[in-house]
């Protein structure tokens, strides 16, 4: 079972490390539900822990219709994660259509090989989050999918969740979110069936 905890400092980071964590994901933010981190916060996070760092690359908050400027934004911060130390990529880019935007993830995708992606939450917001999932499996370099199955929490999603990973297959890993904490873990993995599940308090309260 893999725990992938949510952060926005070094100090959460390192707590989250010493409390078990298997791997951090790092942003800014959490209030606007995550923004870049500054290059400063990465270099530091992925220097001194010795867990994969993932890094968040959200230029803004709201929406998750990108603008070409937006699109190169993104490149720029991709390309500083990885001159820094990151192991993966976290992102998600929806159509006006409420799609996932397949052409403007691959973009991305390939500007952050070799290092995995991670298309995260924004595909709850698809009225069915298991046919983004099929374009998704079509991209190279998309690792994984951050969902509660379409619902505000992974007890609510886990149907759909479970449906997820019989159509991820071994293609793709179903990273399960959605209020998933140290004391109800175990209870989500039994639920939904997933390997690897993603909170703020996966490992408890890191403040």
């Amino acid at each position: 079972m893999i725990l992938e905890t949510c952060v926005e400092t070094y100090e959460e980071a390192l707590e989250a490390w010493r409390r078990g964590a298997d791997r951090i994901e790092l942003c800014s933010r959490l209030d606007l539900d995550g923004l870049t981190p500054s290059p400063e916060l990465i270099r530091k996070v992925c220097g001194e822990l010795n867990i994969p760092i993932n890094v968040m690359i959200r230029p803004r908050a709201g929406h998750f219709v990108c603008s070409p400027e937006e699109l190169d934004l993104m490149k720029s911060e991709i390309s500083m994660a990885k001159s820094i130390g990151a192991s993966g990529i976290v992102l998600g880019l929806l159509t006006p259509e409420n799609q996932v935007d397949a052409d403007s993830t691959k973009l991305l995708a390939a500007a952050a090989f070799p290092l995995p992606v991670t298309f995260h939450k924004a595909i709850d917001l698809l009225s069915d989050p298991v046919i983004g999932l099929r374009q998704l499996k079509n991209i190279p370099g998309i690792a994984r999918i951050l969902t509660s199955g379409g619902k505000p929490t992974a007890r609510e999603g886990a149907e759909k969740i479970r449906e997820m990973i019989k159509e991820a297959g071994d293609q793709l890993i179903i990273l399960v979110a959605g209020k998933v904490t140290k004391e109800n873990v175990l209870e989500i993995k039994m639920l939904t069936g997933a390997e690897e599940f993603h909170g703020r308090k996966i490992v408890g309260s890191l403040t």
